[in-house]
């Protein structure tokens, strides 16, 4: 008989591997039942995680390095055992704002953070931005943009929470003009006529660790059972991802009303990276938009999770060292290797390396010599080394 794991999940593209897992027997291959509980937002799944309700979640990538830092009010440490996405976030706008920004000579090309930026700057007024969470990813990407494009402070925005189901209708109800949420909620708002969309997350670092999955602190080592069966099944559901033949399969399952209860034209937008931009039906073509598998996707860089770290600690007020240190600590790429060696080799050799210092595919070192990185840049050229942290 299959073991039972309850794992939450907040219905966005970026679950596809735990939905996947489950539907297509993927968890069953390896002796599981993931039994699947959708939560409201991201406040309530760190808690159904952090009191026992789940065993493991699809977690924002900042928010279990928030937690280890004293961030956020939960006292229960997590860890993360793989990535489940790379990118898939998109920054949006009000049609008001969009068109101030049309008018200003911005022509929306959705691959240049820096022209987006510069538009931004000729704004007269501070925005309301909608993210999903405050510690997320969506944050991170948002607050490094501004500072490196130079917002002023008096400009700067006024952030607010809104799970990502909610985020059209505060846009359509005037309570934000621009938003930072995960697919297919920022394609919703232009769907519905409220929103704009300016840019995908991966203009501004290319290979930005979205969600993983999280459990809590020490559980992985008491039960290593049960935490390697529920890495490779994912593993195996984001090979299947990975085949872009299955993305029509993948759109009509995710579209399911137990799962996302969306489109299922509105995902797939997402899965191909083919974008409607606008509401006058504008495309735009973005390559690895969202990915599950390609490049070790799924491997919990410690080096990214020191990037992310030291962002929080200079934002909040902590060292920045000693943040990166914590943070290493919470990014388990020692299990990930672990777990995932009976069934592939393609795994890197290191668990850091430096962040944004590769601008194409690069080949990296693993049991088996033939893992290819993916390029992943910082939109201002700047790189992460945790050696140089000051």
């Amino acid at each position: 008989m299959n073991m039972r794991v309850p794992v939450g999940y907040i219905p966005l593209v970026d679950a596809a591997p735990l939905i996947i897992a489950r539907e297509l027997g993927f968890d069953e291959e390896e002796g599981l039942q993931l039994d699947l509980y959708r939560a409201p937002s991201w406040s309530a799944l760190r808690d159904y995680l952090a009191l026992g309700h789940v065993e493991a979640a699809h977690l924002l990538a900042p928010l279990p390095i928030a937690t280890a830092l004293g961030l956020g009010g939960s006292a229960q440490p997590l860890e993360v055992l793989s990535v489940l996405s790379l990118n898939g976030n998109v920054i949006g706008l009000s049609p008001a704002v969009a068109d101030q920004l049309r008018r200003s000579g911005h022509g929306f090309d959705f691959n240049n953070a820096v022209a987006a930026g510069q538009a931004l700057l000729g704004l007269d007024q501070p925005l309301r931005v909608g993210i999903p969470f405050p510690f997320s990813m969506h944050a991170e990407l948002l607050f490094y943009w501004l500072d490196a494009i130079g917002l002023p402070q008096d400009r700067r925005p006024s952030i607010h929470t809104v799970p990502p189901p909610l985020m059209a209708e505060a846009m359509a109800k005037g309570e934000i003009d621009a938003f930072c949420v995960g697919e297919p909620w920022g394609t919703m708002s232009v769907e519905n006529g409220v929103g704009e969309l300016l840019l995908p997350g991966q203009a501004i670092w290319q290979s930005a660790p979205e969600k993983v999955l999280a459990t809590r602190h020490g559980w992985a080592d008491r039960h290593p059972d049960i935490a390697g069966r529920l890495i490779r099944s994912l593993w195996r559901a984001g090979r299947w991802l990975g085949q872009a033949q299955n993305m029509t399969t993948c759109a009509e399952i995710l579209s399911r009303p137990e799962h996302l209860g969306v489109s299922p034209d509105l995902i797939d937008r997402a899965l191909s990276g083919r974008l409607v931009i606008s509401a006058r039906g504008e495309e735009r073509q973005v390559p690895r938009f969202v990915d599950f598998f390609e490049g070790a996707a799924t491997f919990p860089w410690q080096s990214q999770a020191a990037w992310i770290g030291v962002q929080l600690a200079r934002r909040h007020g902590g060292d920045p060292v000693k943040a990166a240190e914590i943070a290493k600590g919470v990014f388990r790429s020692d299990l990930h290797r672990q777990h995932l060696a009976q069934v592939t080799r393609g795994l890197p050799g290191a668990s850091s390396k430096v962040e944004g210092a590769l601008t194409h595919p690069s080949a990296l070192g693993s049991a088996n010599g033939r893992l290819i990185l993916p390029p992943d840049s910082f939109f201002d050229g700047r790189i992460f080394d945790l050696e140089q942290i000051v």
